[in-house]
């Protein structure tokens, strides 16, 4: 897909982060843009930036965790536009607990959300890709999708499913001859609101707060940049996207140290904040 001129883009989490940018991104290329988030005002902030840069966008309040809304979201957008070419499954949330504290109802949270997600989504749109003729799916996983790391089970859990759910979509697309490109996305920090919005960040706000700017402290990359390397990366209908020096970073230490790398990260965490010194 060498452009995006009139081409439908479907774009979940475009409440705010990355979603926004590459929205924003997309629509400076002449994309029609259906946007969704559980977040109806900031969706509704994100439609207002692709109007002004001159695109058409609809907004969709949607929880990808709800199966039939996401049927009946790819439903609709078919309605609307007629077909549908890119789809971004983005929306995503974040868990901080080890296995021995965490509840499983902030387990299931997470993982219906970044990994059901995204298999929703993925299910609900790829016949109409399919029938696009040309259509790419990129599946945000995450660095955390790379490597594993403690406090953090829940959510490698769910990124490494992402991570091969999507491989082996792109080989099924492959084989079947559909012209249907699938990229996988493992972004690294990027400054997003992922922090504050999730769970296991704190009990107060202040809390909350805290752990936010410290991630702010460690996220080298910005969502524009991250938007960039998304719409770099379906235009070369790559298998993986890395984003930022700490995404290679984790792509590079389990080749070249292995699975013992598990080791030298749990040594490290007996220093404490293992997931932030990474």
């Amino acid at each position: 897909m060498r452009n995006f001129e009139g081409k439908v883009a479907v774009i979940t989490g475009a409440g705010s982060g990355i979603g926004r940018a590459l929205a924003v991104n997309l629509a400076g290329r002449g994309a029609i843009l259906a946007l969704s988030d559980v977040d109806e005002a900031g969706v509704a902030a994100t439609v207002e930036l692709c109007e002004a840069a001159g695109a058409r966008a609809v907004g969709h309040r949607l929880d990808v965790a709800d199966r039939e809304a996401v049927y009946a979201h790819a439903d609709q957008v078919i309605d609307q536009f007629g077909q549908v070419n890119v789809l971004v499954n983005n929306a995503g949330v974040s868990l901080s607990a080890t296995v021995e504290d965490m509840s499983w109802d902030d387990f299931e949270w997470l993982f219906n959300i970044d990994f059901w997600g995204v298999a929703n989504g993925t299910k609900a749109f790829l016949p109409h890709l399919i029938a696009s003729g040309e259509g790419h799916i990129a599946n945000v996983s995450s660095v955390f999708g790379l490597m594993g790391i403690p406090s953090q089970s829940a959510y490698n859990a769910a990124k490494f499913a992402v991570r091969g759910f999507t491989e082996s979509l792109r080989q099924e697309m492959l084989i079947a001859g559909h012209k249907v490109g699938v990229t996988c996305v493992h972004p690294g920090g990027i400054k997003t609101n992922i922090v504050v919005n999730g769970r296991g960040a704190g009990d107060t706000p202040e809390e909350i707060a805290k752990a936010g700017a410290q991630f702010d402290k460690i996220a080298v990359t910005s969502p524009e940049g991250a938007a960039k390397a998304i719409v770099r990366g379906i235009r070369r209908n790559a298998p993986r996207v890395l984003i930022g020096p700490d995404a290679r970073f984790f792509d590079a230490v389990p080749r070249v140290i292995g699975p013992r790398y598990e080791d030298v990260v749990g040594r490290l965490g007996k220093l404490g904040g293992v997931a932030d010194r990474l």
